[in-house]
């Protein structure tokens, strides 16, 4: 950053996607949930820098030049549902004509096939017909938002990462368009979901990854997450405990600035199980970054 600071904005993230696999990832704002699927397109900032690797079948994605991320990974081995559709989508030319060029360049379909693919493309995303012509300052956001879901289905990329994909839907849409994202799975193709939307993830993960703070600080399978035992990290333990139909408990305090992280324990001074200890960072050990994890059964869900 200016004057020579550095802002760890993802640490340490370790973790591995396997084909017909959905991963949630899930956190509060600000953790750096979208900074790391920024990170494995390559659509990282100038001043950013990036250290280890993320393999795609063969392919680091960290180290892989500008030139192969455009014409091989973006949208062929890699798709992207964007955090901000508004912003992804071209704003002079209409959803059609952005679904068709996509549709030429990935597919290879041609004219006079291309108009009903693009239909076709748009009808998966439940994005409707009779708006295909529209530009996109005329969309609302949940309209925007099944607009790039279409965008970014069309490639059937190995890879999906779905950065809020259900923002601005409404809970019927949200159950469609990530059950649809479900089905994009299949047996050859992986989902990375990000989320805060816990009731999408249940609905489609496999497993569950936490993020506090740059860091994974918990990564389980989704049935003992949501289920029993429930988290083991107190901060994953207290995101469902928030939940109108659990306990409706907020989490106290606010996360620390990723500029000025603590050295041990980021969760520390808003954890009711912290002692001395948690002053040395834990690490991420069988599945939990935690000196004290929970192990009791969580509350199950209100009636």
């Amino acid at each position: 950053m200016r004057g020579g600071g550095h802002v760890a904005a993802v640490t340490d993230a370790r973790f591995d996607l396997a084909p017909g696999e959905c991963l949630a990832l899930v956190g509060e704002s600000g953790c750096g949930k979208s900074v790391l699927a920024s990170a494995l397109l390559g659509l990282l900032p100038g001043n950013a820098e990036t250290a280890g690797s993320a393999l795609l079948g063969g392919l680091d994605l960290l180290t892989a030049d500008e030139r192969t991320l455009a014409r091989t990974v973006r949208g062929r081995r890699v798709g992207l549902v964007p955090q901000s559709p508004a912003a992804h989508l071209t704003p002079v030319r209409t959803v059609r004509s952005q679904l068709e060029e996509t549709l030429r360049e990935l597919t290879g379909v041609r004219r006079p096939a291309l108009r009903a693919a693009a239909e076709t493309a748009a009808e998966r995303a439940s994005f409707p017909v009779g708006h295909l012509d529209r530009y996109p300052h005329q969309l609302s956001g949940g309209l925007a938002q099944r607009a790039a879901t279409a965008l970014a289905l069309i490639g059937d990329a190995p890879l999906l990462l779905a950065d809020e994909p259900t923002t601005g839907l409404d809970r019927d849409l949200v159950d469609r368009t990530v059950d649809e994202l479900r089905r994009h799975v299949g047996d050859d193709r992986a989902l990375l979901l990000i989320t805060h939307d816990l009731a999408a993830a249940r609905r489609i993960a496999d497993r569950v990854a936490v993020m506090y703070a740059s860091r994974v600080v918990e990564i389980a399978d989704a049935e003992a997450f949501f289920g029993e035992p429930g988290p083991r990290h107190p901060y994953a333990r207290g995101l469902l405990d928030a939940l109108p139909e659990r306990e409706f408990t907020p989490i106290p305090g606010m996360p620390p600035e990723l500029s000025a992280l603590p050295e041990g324990c980021a969760f520390a001074a808003r954890c009711a199980r912290a002692d001395e200890s948690c002053a040395t960072r834990p690490a991420l050990t069988a599945g939990v970054a935690c000196h004290h994890p929970v192990t009791a059964a969580l509350e199950a869900p209100r009636a």
